[in-house]
């Protein structure tokens, strides 16, 4: 009996040592902009949860489509905002999801790839850093001290050899990041006969930039900046943060929880076919997008009619 209480009281003593311990780790000097830790979606282990494996045989059916997600939508409002420049930027806790992928390509983080959308959306041809940077934030140009001597006014000021005085470092033809306010996306949908089920995968996402006039004036018309392969990029969504609609902060999604879930609004702009034609170019206006919606409706009754009843 007293073996029993002997243990008994050194188990009570070592649970309360253990949560003594527990407490003292919790660092009240610590500043925090919330009233607990939130670790939950920035420090996730880097282990990618792998998506379905396919062999060709079990693939008895798939097609390719592209889609567009246009931020101005509420449900995609998540994917653009915040829209801050770096100078303020009072929003410390997520970036919108270009500049999250943006900054990790230019960092060079997690093997982070961008790939020329100008040549194909193949991912065939792999952009630098250096090439990435100048088509969105421009090409950088020397800025020079003019001449304050009343004769020479307006000249570019020299030194004593001669050589042009440089002020600063401009940039021209800088991306501004709220004209993008489109989103591309790849993907292939396909029926797996070994799982008996439809599905879908995604390849690629590019963003799309409003183009402008001389004058910059908005012309109507998007252009891609560059395609992200999706596979790469879940290295870098799965830990940014983007914000819960239904306002509750305790939830928020991660850019990777938005895409693998299929939380975004969007519109089918082409499918695979034997033209390799886009919608608008044989559809347009209301017609284009009943035509987007016949191709949804399609996909979704070939695997209907698949099965019996």
């Amino acid at each position: 009996m007293k073996k029993y209480n002997l243990t008994l009281i050194g188990i009570l003593f070592f649970s309360l040592s253990f949560s003594q311990s527990v407490i003292e780790k919790d660092d009240e000097s610590s500043v925090t902009n919330d009233v607990y830790k939130r670790t939950h979606h920035t420090e996730k282990e880097l282990v990618i949860l792998p998506q379905q494996r396919m062999r060709e045989a079990d693939v008895m059916w798939s097609r390719k489509i592209w889609r567009e997600i246009d931020l101005r939508q509420k449900m995609n409002l998540p994917l653009y905002y915040p829209q801050e420049d770096i100078a303020t930027n009072e929003t410390v806790d997520r970036d919108n999801l270009f500049k999250a992928l943006y900054d990790a390509v230019i960092r060079g983080e997690n093997s982070m790839r961008a790939f020329n959308a100008e040549l194909d959306d193949e991912f065939r041809q792999e952009l630098t850093r250096e090439e990435l940077q100048q088509a969105v934030e421009g090409k950088e140009f020397p800025v020079y001290y003019k001449s304050l001597n009343l004769y020479t006014q307006g000249e570019d000021s020299v030194d004593v050899n001669g050589n042009k005085v440089i002020k600063e470092m401009g940039r021209k033809n800088e991306l501004r990041q709220s004209d993008i306010i489109k989103w591309r996306l790849k993907e292939q949908w396909f029926f797996d006969k070994q799982r008996s089920m439809m599905d879908v995968k995604i390849i690629g996402i590019a963003p799309l930039k409003q183009d402008r006039n001389e004058k910059l004036e908005l012309t109507g018309t998007y252009t891609p900046i560059c395609w992200f392969y999706f596979q790469d990029a879940r290295k870098i969504l799965k830990n940014s943060q983007a914000f819960n609609l239904v306002k509750n902060e305790a939830e928020n999604k991660t850019f990777e929880d938005i895409f693998i879930k299929r939380m975004f609004s969007s519109t089918i702009v082409k499918e695979g076919n034997v033209y390799n034609r886009k919608v608008d170019q044989y559809m347009v206006g209301l017609d284009a997008l009943l035509e987007a919606e016949r191709i949804k409706t399609e996909i979704f009754n070939i695997e209907h009619d698949l099965w019996e009843y």
